[in-house]
Parts: structure tokens; sequence; C-alpha cells
């Protein structure tokens, strides 16, 4: 949308959740977290996104939570969330180089 609040879009249509949106350093694509792999269930991975919502791809794969995805200010380390490695119930955070 525009800054003013006017022309708001959709960007996603998968019939799922998504959530947490954040865009890569080129500002062209958008990072999010969402379960369209199973929508009435509870495994959310992060997927990718052009900005006029073509180009979807899976970035994570694991069978739990991985959410809340963030850049490095230089786009070279992602951030994000995840109950992997953890006990049940636990969420950690977790850092990763990013590779194009």
């Amino acid at each position: 949308m525009n800054a003013d609040g006017s022309d708001p879009h959709q960007v996603t249509h998968v019939g799922a959740a998504n959530f947490a949106p954040f865009f890569f350093p080129d500002g062209k694509r958008i990072l999010f977290a969402s379960n369209v792999k199973d929508p009435r269930g509870p495994n959310f991975d992060l997927y990718a996104v052009n900005d006029d919502g073509s180009g979807l791809e899976q970035v994570t794969t694991y069978e739990g939570f991985d959410g809340f995805p963030m850049f490095s200010p230089d786009g070279k380390q992602l951030v994000f969330a995840s109950s992997r490695y953890g006990k049940p119930g636990e969420t950690n955070v977790f850092l990763a180089d990013w590779k194009e």
C-alpha cells in the first residue's frame, strides 16, 4: 500500500496462515512464515515470494515451527525462531548465513 494507507493489496493467495513478513534486502521479495503445506496443521516453514505475489518458494523444511524471519542489515544472515532441536513446547532463535 501507499505510505498514506491507500491502495492496499494482498500479496499471498495460498489458502493458509501467512505471517511475520520481512522484506529481502533487495526490497523486491518478502520472506514470511506459513503453514501452506498443511493449512490445518502446526507445521510452519519459511517462504519467499515476489512483492507481486508471484514466485512462491519454500525456504525451510522442518516438521515443526519456523517463523519470525528477519535479515541482518547487510542481508548476509537470516535470524528466525524455530522449535527444532528443543524440548517440546520450546522455541529458540537460530542464525544462518544467507546464500542466494
